[in-house]
Parts: C-alpha cells; sequence; structure tokens
C-alpha cells in the first residue's frame, strides 16, 4: 500500500469533501469581525484549526461508533468497520489533528487556546449524543457553531454577543439537515435503539421540524444585516440561500427520500459557500 493510498483512505475516514459545510462559516465570521479580510496569518491559522479541529473530531466520532457503523449496512462499508484503517491507526490520527488544532489555537491569541478544550468537549460528547438523546443533532449543529464563533474570536481576540445570531444561525442549519439524512436509518435506529428526531417524532413531523430550523436560519442570518452594517448585496445573497434551502426540502419527501444525498452534499456546499460570498462582497 503507498502513501497516497493510505491519505485518501484517512481522507475518505474524516469526508474530508465534507469541510465545505463548515468552513465558508468561519471565513463568514473571520470577515463579520474584520469588517473585510482579516491579515493572512490569521486566515491561515484559521484553516489550520478547523483542518484540525473537524479531522480530529471525525476520527473520534469513526472511534467511538464503530461497533454501531459495523451493524449499519449504510455505514458498515466505512474505513474503519470494513478493516482498511485499524483502530490504533484512527488513534494516532486523532491525537496528531487535535494536536495541529490545538497549537493553531496558540498561534492566534490566548483566548483561543483556553477555549480550545471546550471545543474538544463538545466534540467528544456529541459522538455519544444519539445514545440517550434525539437532541443530538441541536449538539451536532453546536460543533459546527464553533466554527463562526471561533473564527471571531480569532480576529477578535474577545468574545462578543453579536456574533451569536450567526453561530444560532448555523445550529439551526446543520440540525435542519442533519433531521434529513437521519430519515436514511431510521429503521435501523429504532431496531439498534438510538435516538433522533425522526425515531422520536415520525417522518412527517420531521420534515416539518427540518423546514422550521432551516425559516429560522434565515431570519437569524437575515438579522446580520442591520447587525453588522452590511451592504444589500448581502441580503441578495441571504435570498439565494433561501431558495436553496427551498430546494433542498423539495428533494426530500415524506413517501421518497431517495434524494437525501444530493440534498445533503450538493445543495448544503452551495449554501455555505454562498453566505460566505455575499458576506464578502458585502465588505468589498
Amino acid at each position: 500500500m503507498t502513501a497516497l493510498t493510505k491519505i485518501a483512505d484517512y481522507l475518505r475516514m474524516i469526508k474530508f469533501s465534507h469541510s465545505i459545510f463548515a468552513l465558508p462559516f468561519a471565513f463568514t465570521g473571520a470577515v463579520v469581525a474584520a469588517q473585510g479580510i482579516p491579515e493572512y496569518s490569521v486566515i491561515g491559522w484559521i484553516i489550520v484549526a478547523m483542518i484540525g479541529a473537524r479531522s480530529g473530531a471525525m476520527g473520534l466520532n469513526r472511534l467511538i461508533d464503530c461497533e454501531i457503523d459495523k451493524h449499519n449496512p449504510r455505514t458498515a462499508v466505512r474505513e474503519l468497520p470494513k478493516g482498511v484503517l485499524q483502530k490504533s491507526e484512527v488513534i494516532l490520527f486523532t491525537f496528531i489533528a487535535f494536536g495541529f488544532f490545538i497549537f493553531a489555537a496558540y498561534k492566534l491569541n490566548p483566548l483561543c487556546l483556553k477555549l480550545s478544550p471546550l471545543a474538544l468537549a463538545v466534540f467528544f460528547v456529541y459522538s455519544y449524543t444519539k445514545r440517550f438523546t434525539w437532541l443530538n443533532h441541536m449538539v451536532l449543529g453546536i460543533a459546527l457553531a464553533l466554527a463562526p464563533l471561533g473564527a471571531w474570536i480569532a480576529v477578535k481576540g474577545s468574545f462578543d454577543i453579536s456574533i451569536l445570531p450567526l453561530s444560532f444561525a448555523v445550529i439551526c442549519w446543520v440540525a435542519g439537515f442533519d433531521i434529513l439524512y437521519a430519515l436514511q436509518d431510521l429503521d435501523f435506529d429504532k431496531r439498534y435503539g438510538l435516538y433522533s428526531i425522526p425515531v422520536s417524532f415520525g417522518v412527517r413531523k420531521s420534515l416539518w421540524i427540518a423546514r422550521s430550523l432551516h425559516i429560522l436560519t434565515i431570519l437569524l442570518l437575515t438579522s446580520l444585516l442591520p447587525l453588522f452594517e452590511m451592504s444589500f448585496l448581502y441580503l441578495a445573497g441571504m435570498v439565494i440561500a433561501a431558495v436553496l434551502l427551498l430546494y433542498e426540502h423539495s428533494l426530500v419527501k415524506e413517501n421518497d427520500i431517495s434524494r437525501i444525498n444530493m440534498a445533503f452534499f450538493n445543495v448544503n456546499g452551495y449554501i455555505s459557500i454562498t453566505i460566505f460570498v455575499f458576506t464578502m462582497l458585502s465588505y468589498l
């Protein structure tokens, strides 16, 4: 096995391409904090922190869920349950990734370093939540909402409640699409005794909960317009994001969830990029 093959296995394990969900929101938080483009060194360390945190969190989640993944037909082909990667390898990978995250926090500013253990705690807790609460979707949202919040602190060196609407928007956005994604595992989760909103409330109510969360997402994002004195280009971006969310929900129906992957992977990537791009344009 070549080194490139092994690297590809790790990248597939952590679904590196899904970084497109969180990274644009980190950049959005940084741009809002700086009211424009932050210093390049800060941008660089934010990228290192984000890649380290997300890679470590995914590695940790794969380790904790390994036994569950073995029994779920959808996840049994993942690298760890399939034996492509060994637990010792994933443990080492996770420690190294979190090491990069903590070092990047140290390079950014003292507050980022002090708060880094709190982020690690959220990642750890999330991996266990589906064992005892259907609120796991919200906890995942909190984990990804650390991206814009952390980027704000990276730029400012301090916390301010004005960044919270953006963080809450990310929580609602992530929780909404994670509810849709969880519909795929509804039958398995019921048999295995796992918790989710689809298990607790059924398909129809879950769809309406997801829709409500995404309406709240747009309202929270729109509230940033007067809060940070953005231009109306930002509002145009929010209109596009709202249309994309409508399209996402049109793909998933009560009697047909076959297009969930398209809604999850493609549309959500476009949404996060759209919000970042139009935030940047509003300041430029």
